[in-house]
């Protein structure tokens, strides 16, 4: 199951950027003056680019957890990483692993080289574990909007989508509003990527739902009631989504971020993405790095290569909205053909605040279960 994580919270999000067991290692000496790679906030700590790669190739490693390769097209950017570094190795540890499970994982492995180096988390997930990020900012922090950043560096957004239904065109018709899927042509076929109150994606599908009913992110108990009544009508299919899935019809109707439903036409040419009118729910992912990353330098570097032109181009081939869409529009350096591929953003669009995030995880914590059984 592809269970990625909960969205970053974004205020004043710009139209075009919206939706444009052995013992641990010590800490790498790098940079001008013997730099601590560990305590190193940007990369003028390591005295430049060069610097921070001699660094990292001397780790030799990198742990990354949680980067499913059919996610935003993640195998494409481990692979880029792979080529210009072939000095480090890295480490791929439970691809479907959910934001809470990478935390987990942190804790369980603290101390040992096994641990992970970096976090790819969604924002509720986030800001209970501060206390657990590295501050950086990457060489691109000035092209990175405000809104989608904590301002130290201890969480970043980086890519992002809007929620989305996906649906198997041959057996359904195109659903053309929330109440749709609650009729007889939708039995026993609807599903939603996780569950909310752990993975981000079916987070946003009852954030999606909440504002589609008369709701406001303030209060996602509209949400709720929406996929109550899905249960209700025997709609709502309680299996985890996967590409397999979606291939054997398991799970022919899917709410899921558009860049990951978009993802399964190449298995199923059938396979149609909606975006559905009213208002959207857009959401990004955050890069953070573990304060105690086994692999200090190389943790540095990744985060470097996600920001530049190179990865973030990557992540639009994903079908995956860059959060430097803006600035490499401005710059010419964005794949102009696919950011003009992508579609249509919604008119009205909403993003959760911090608060609402947090208000809506306790809600859904207390209700989620009693409303789908």
């Amino acid at each position: 199951m592809l269970k990625k994580r909960f969205t970053l919270a974004a205020v004043g999000l710009s139209t075009a950027v919206a939706l444009g067991l052995t013992g641990c290692a010590g800490a790498a000496d790098a940079g001008e003056g013997g730099t601590d790679a560990a305590t190193a906030t940007s990369l003028a700590d390591f005295g430049d680019l060069a610097a921070l790669e001699e660094a990292a190739k001397a780790e030799g490693q990198l742990n990354v957890i949680a980067l499913p390769r059919d996610w935003a097209n993640y195998g494409e950017v481990l692979d880029l990483f792979a080529e210009k570094y072939p000095e480090i190795t890295i480490n791929e540890a439970s691809p479907d692993a959910s934001s809470a499970e990478e935390i987990q994982a942190a804790e369980t492995n603290e101390g040992l080289d096994t641990a992970p180096d970096v976090f790819d988390l969604g924002l509720t997930v986030a800001l209970q574990n501060t206390d657990r990020f590295a501050p950086y900012q990457v060489a691109t922090w000035d092209e990175i909007p405000d809104a989608l950043k904590e301002p130290s560096g201890l969480f970043v957004g980086d890519y992002g989508g809007y929620m989305s239904v996906g649906y198997d065109s041959s057996k359904f018709p195109a659903p053309e509003s929330l109440e749709d899927l609650l009729g007889a042509d939708y039995k026993g076929s609807v599903a939603i990527n996780g569950d909310p109150t752990q993975a981000g994606a079916a987070f946003a599908a009852v954030g999606l739902a909440t504002v589609q009913s008369g709701g406001t992110l303030d209060d996602f108990q509209a949400g709720i009631d929406f996929f109550a009544d899905l249960n209700a009508a025997g709609n709502l299919l309680k299996v985890d989504v996967t590409t397999a899935t979606v291939t054997s019809g398991e799970t022919p109707v899917v709410f899921d971020w558009d860049y990951l439903n978009a993802g399964h036409r190449e298995a199923n040419p059938d396979w149609e993405v909606v975006i559905l009118p009213g208002t959207g729910y857009a959401g990004y992912y955050n890069q953070a790095i573990n304060k105690d990353a086994p692999h200090p330098a190389a943790a540095r570097l990744w985060q470097e290569f996600l920001y530049s032109d190179e990865a973030q181009n990557l992540w639009l081939k994903g079908g995956a909205r860059p959060v430097r869409a803006d600035a490499m529009a401005e710059a010419g350096t964005i794949d102009e053909e696919l950011f003009s591929n992508l579609p249509a953003a919604p008119d009205d669009t909403v993003v959760p605040t911090e608060e609402q995030s947090t208000n809506a995880g306790t809600l859904l914590g207390e209700k989620w279960a009693a409303a789908v059984g």
